[in-house]
């Protein structure tokens, strides 16, 4: 993991000041999103269930709920979940598929920390362990059967598969049929916005027909869950769509920055100049071990429309540019990640900070949660 704990020693100090690499958020532009994406929600039907994968941070958990429109969180492991019920969410959603006697535990453990635990199922061998623990333990477990709606990865089919498996939890103790959870993963980086609404809508629609079949077979469909950042304004009004599970937009990246621009870039990570070996050539002291580079490799702030190339190593970022020039050892330069959900797992510390000084440095309490 990058980054030692800092303490409060760097409360005070400029980014420059700090030792690197080291993770940023400027917190105006974190607060601009938040309220922004809590407004488009506020009048609206569906609400925000913020996905924690995105930053895995309590503090920012928190700031995100409190900011309003918003029913609960989202996470993808049972380690961010506990995470989040320490940050004090008492309304989460386990957005993935939980096997395994060992991970069961922890689930009904947890069902009995908080108000409202739910988790995705697309199997009834799934849901019938989770109801025997559940029942064991004395605690209730909300399920959402997952339907597959062109992600290719986990659910069952739309229509009567979905069904099928929603009537067979009904016949379970310990669980509840809660409702279905799609997301439209496939799309969400589909660059033209006018497409990308288009193809979001026909396939999110296999979802509410899916809905509407199962409450025609006389069972609730409390929520049907899904979305992402780059469809917010897409699935989030879309009539049988509850709940959005946008995580992106707290920090922004810059591959969501440029399929949402509305939404500022507020994550950075502060890197050295530790080697000039050409007039426009600079390598700076981090590399893919410190910047998720999936959707390729980071920009360099203030200079993300200049013709400036970045390659990246184990422990190395070679910048390529005309604005190297002017750069001196030891000087600190901001990258901004393609890829902010990957980049904060792989730290502990992220400063928040405005104008360039460190206000304050929170823990990122799941970071490198895989279970």
């Amino acid at each position: 993991m990058a980054g030692v704990a800092p303490g409060t020693n760097a409360i005070g100090r400029r980014i420059e000041e700090l030792d690197t690499p080291a993770l940023c958020l400027d917190r105006v532009l974190f607060e601009g999103n938040l309220n922004r994406m809590a407004a488009f929600f506020r009048d609206r039907p569906a609400k925000l269930r913020p996905h924690f994968k995105n930053n895995k941070c309590g503090r920012i958990a928190q700031a995100q709920l409190a900011a309003g429109a918003i029913v609960g969180m989202t996470c993808a492991k049972l380690g961010e979940a506990e995470v989040l019920a320490d940050a004090g969410c008492r309304d989460i959603l386990i957005a993935n598929q939980i096997v395994g006697p060992t991970k069961i535990a922890r689930l009904v453990a947890l069902a009995g920390r908080v108000e409202h635990l739910r988790v995705a199922v697309d199997a009834i061998e799934q849901a019938r362990a989770i109801a025997e623990a559940a029942r064991s333990a004395g605690v209730a477990v909300g399920l959402l059967v997952e339907v597959d709606i062109g992600m290719n990865r986990c659910g069952v089919e739309p229509g009567e598969a979905a069904l099928a498996l929603a009537r067979q939890i009904l016949d379970l103790e310990g669980v509840s049929f809660d409702g279905l959870q799609a997301y439209e993963g496939h799309l969400v980086a589909v660059a033209d916005r006018g497409e990308r609404r288009q193809r979001v809508c026909e396939d999110m629609a296999g979802a509410v027909a899916t809905r509407r079949i199962i409450e025609s077979a006389g069972i609730p469909v409390q929520v049907v869950s899904g979305g992402s950042t780059s469809t917010y304004d897409v699935t989030g009004t879309i009539e049988g769509i509850d709940e959005i599970q946008a995580g992106t937009y707290p920090t922004m990246d810059a591959m969501y920055h440029a399929l949402t621009p509305e939404f500022d870039i507020a994550l950075s990570v502060a890197a050295r100049v530790i080697s000039r070996p050409k007039n426009d050539v600079a390598v700076l002291d981090v590399g893919a071990k410190g910047l998720g580079h999936e959707f390729g490799p980071p920009k360099v702030k203030e200079h993300t429309d200049a013709d400036v190339r970045c390659a990246l190593s184990e422990e190395h970022c070679t910048v390529q540019g005309a604005c190297v020039g002017d750069w001196k050892l030891g000087q600190v330069v901001e990258l901004i990640p393609s890829h902010a959900c990957t980049t904060c797992n792989l730290y502990r510390w992220i400063h928040l900070h405005g104008n360039g000084t460190v206000l304050d440095v929170w823990p990122i309490e799941a970071a490198g949660k895989m279970t």
